[in-house]
């Protein structure tokens, strides 16, 4: 049976777009002059040696941007996003990306060779140069990988008559090899982005645009005396072989086919071991796109090469090729503006992709990628190139790369504390993720919801949650440190200071506590909780009335609450890591300040207008909010929200100074006396955390701490303390406090 007959024979449930991909995108990087940057491999990076997601390609300047393998092309193009993020915001702050396939106006010496440890991988880009030119080197395109789902073959080859799986496999991708270069031509078209060279490029001028100079003759082309059959694998892998062991080729991978084999690293392999995937090797940037391909575009090629398989094979298989190669070459060098030529049958091809779609009842939105290429098809000026060919002016796209360059160089800097297409997760456990496609740690994220990370370099894995809990921590530890009554009994009994009060498990007990606290100072909070939920303080004392609402807000987050005394004196925040003080936030609680013209509640609207504040940890501020808690708050202060404040007066909208209430973050890292962050690092190490957040209240920071004479008092241990306010704050430096979470897992790499 043919592999066509068994697709076109299939079940309406096969999983037929079951397949994995990998994307590798290479672009140059520039420097604030517009010239390609000399500058070296950015060393934020660490080392190319063993980096999984960021290498250089030919030169010193060409970054290559490899995504892990994703099980969708939504994936796929989400992580790409988050490592071309990383590398922008590694370079230096005042170089981009060039956006095209076709480099800037350079000369050879522009091109500086990559500077790698690996002696022959250098050498063999000496000889490429040698070859083919350095500037010919320094065209970019994005690859796309794309492995054939499991259940997938599987079910093909059990209605086939093959006795082998792994030749069945090696048949299947074969046919999709030779079907690509057969119709490659339908891609240029749709896809081609490099309509010219800037001057000096190339030895004589183009008469007029084409669609892409890099998918011509122009390109990337071995010699004419290069003949690799696709006939058979046996042959493609006897043919490259004979060009390297005669030295027309000087390595198997200098073979410039539009798709590669893939999967192990030299061709004999996939005779006794099979291929694995393909390598699809033909797609320019697209310069209107921030990482270089749609996701459109992915969709439309998946589609395709599945329709390639639904295409009857040539009978003639190396003398169709060389037809094919032929009408590419012709496509890529016609103007933009052209149709197709009589002899590239695109309805053929069009045909297979509805086929695909009515027999296996895919859903609408193939069928509108479908017509999207119609559309393309019927007018040229739709395509890539048809579009770019309106950006050239005086015969360069220079002024357009420019401006495209930038203006994805200011995008990947917007939100820099964010990690583009995670943004729902937590921000510190994106901020880790950042840290770790930074250093070339592998990223696995196992629950995105529940914010569960794996990591690994080489053996050694490591499992993170929400940013900081690991191995590291004794299990019972982080529990210890959700109940504030452990904290405080083994705080107390280690001889740290803490509030007096008490614990109550019914709203009953509480209110028969009042008469005990009525005229004194206290705070109400949940017995476990975590961002200041359910926290009420009253500094001058509590009528029964708001002690009961406070009662009922705490009892709303946890079935037993404490009602402390309440500390005067100015809360900070300590982080500590591994038994050392790593920062100190002064955290100030959620408050406006009036003008004279607005009320609270208008002043409450325009400081969310900050960029810095959002929801649910994503951003490094939080919306302030007026529920009860505020209102109570502006209550006792003799407030409503529609109060109009003085020029300078100061509201305050809660007691506590979570961050994640409202407040503002201060960082006093540096300010702080050393004695205080060496009591919170031994609080911490009392409890046996390896990460902890200290809150401790300490009225005159002048004085120095001791743990006989603290001169402060501990309200709170934080299993979980958040990281970002550390690192992104409403006042003061910051402290970067992941990529030290990076460097106590994999000390190794650092």
């Amino acid at each position: 049976m043919t592999m066509n007959y068994l697709l076109q024979q299939a079940p309406q449930n096969l999983p037929i777009l079951q397949a994995s991909f990998g994307l590798e995108r290479e672009s140059l990087r520039m420097n604030a002059a517009h010239h390609i940057a000399q500058t070296s491999h950015p060393e934020k990076l660490g080392s190319r040696n063993f980096h999984p997601y960021i290498q250089t390609d030919y030169s010193e300047s060409q970054l290559e941007l490899i995504t892990p393998v994703s099980s969708s092309t939504k994936e796929a193009r989400r992580v790409l996003g988050a490592i071309t993020e990383v590398a922008y915001r590694s370079m230096e702050a005042d170089e981009y990306l060039w956006p095209l396939s076709m480099p800037p106006k350079a000369s050879e010496e522009d091109i500086r060779i990559a500077q790698l440890d690996d002696a022959f991988e250098y050498q063999y880009r000496q000889g490429l140069g040698q070859r083919y030119g350095k500037l010919l080197q320094s065209m970019s395109g994005i690859h796309y990988n794309m492995e054939l789902g499991p259940d997938l073959i599987q079910q093909l080859f059990e209605t086939s008559s093959y006795s082998s799986r792994l030749a069945f496999t090696n048949d299947l991708y074969l046919k999709l090899a030779q079907q690509f270069l057969r119709y490659r031509w339908f891609l240029t078209y749709l896809y081609g982005a490099s309509p010219i060279a800037e001057t000096g490029f190339l030895k004589e001028d183009l008469e007029h645009p084409v669609r892409s100079l890099r998918n011509s003759s122009y390109g990337y082309v071995n010699a004419s005396t290069i003949h690799v059959s696709f006939a058979d694998l046996a042959s493609y892998v006897r043919d490259i072989e004979h060009y390297v062991e005669t030295g027309d080729l000087s390595a198997e991978k200098e073979f410039y086919s539009a798709v590669r084999l893939r999967g192990h690293k030299h061709n004999r392999a996939y005779l006794t071991e099979g291929i694995r995937y393909l390598e699809f090797r033909c797609f320019d940037l697209n310069p209107f796109d921030t990482l270089a391909i749609s996701q459109e575009t992915l969709d439309t090629v998946h589609l395709f090469a599945l329709a390639l398989l639904w295409i009857d094979s040539p009978e003639q298989v190396d003398e169709t090729l060389k037809t094919a190669t032929e009408l590419n070459n012709q496509i890529a060098l016609a103007h933009p503006l052209t149709p197709l030529p009589l002899e590239a049958d695109a309805q053929t091809i069009l045909d297979a992709m509805e086929a695909i779609i009515s027999h296996f009842q895919l859903e609408e939105y193939y069928q509108d990628l479908v017509d999207t290429v119609k559309q393309q098809l019927a007018q040229p000026e739709l395509t890539l190139s048809g579009q770019l060919v309106r950006q050239v002016k005086d015969q360069s796209l220079q002024e357009f790369g420019r401006m495209q360059g930038q203006t994805f160089h200011d995008h990947a800097w917007s939100a820099p504390y964010a990690l583009k297409g995670y943004e729902e997760m937590e921000l510190s456990t994106q901020m880790l993720m950042f840290d770790a496609i930074q250093k070339g740690v592998h990223l696995e994220i196992l629950d995105e919801e529940d914010q569960f990370l794996k990591l690994w370099h080489k053996d050694h894995v490591e499992y993170v949650k929400n940013g900081n809990m690991t191995s590291k921590d004794n299990y019972v530890v982080p529990l210890a440190m959700a109940n504030k009554t452990v904290t405080k009994k083994i705080l107390a009994r280690a001889g740290f200071p803490v509030p007096a009060g008490a614990e109550f498990s019914s709203k009953a007990a509480a209110l028969r506590y009042y008469g005990q606290i009525e005229k004194r100072a206290i705070v109400v909070k949940p017995k476990s909780t975590n961002f200041g939920l359910g926290i009420s303080i009253f500094q001058d004392g509590a009528n029964l009335a708001d002690y009961e609402k406070a009662l009922d807000i705490a009892f709303l987050e946890d079935t037993q609450i404490l009602v402390e005394e309440f500390i005067a004196g100015t809360e900070y925040r300590f982080f500590v890591l591994d038994g050392r003080c790593e920062a100190v936030l002064l955290r100030v609680a959620a408050n406006v300040v009036g003008d004279g013209i607005h009320t609270i509640a208008e002043l409450v609207d325009l400081k969310n207008q900050d960029p810095l504040r959002g929801r649910d940890h994503r951003s490094p501020l939080e919306i302030i909010n007026l529920g009860e808690i505020e209102l109570l708050m502006l209550d006792q202060q003799g407030y409503r929200p529609d109060t109009i404040l003085e020029a300078g007066q100061k509201a305050e909208l809660r007691g506590n100074s979570n961050i994640s209430t409202g407040g503002d973050s201060i960082d006093v890292t540096n300010q702080m006396d050393e004695s205080y962050k060496q009591l919170a690092a031994d609080m911490a190490t009392s409890i046996g955390a390896w990460v902890c957040g200290v809150d401790l209240i300490i009225p005159d920071t002048t004085l120095p701490s001791s743990k006989e004479t603290p001169n402060c008092t501990c309200i709170e241990l934080n299993f979980n303390p958040s990281m970002y306010m550390h690192t992104y704050c409403y006042q003061g430096p910051g402290q970067a406090l992941t990529p030290k979470i990076i460097a106590k897992l994999f000390p190794e790499i650092v």
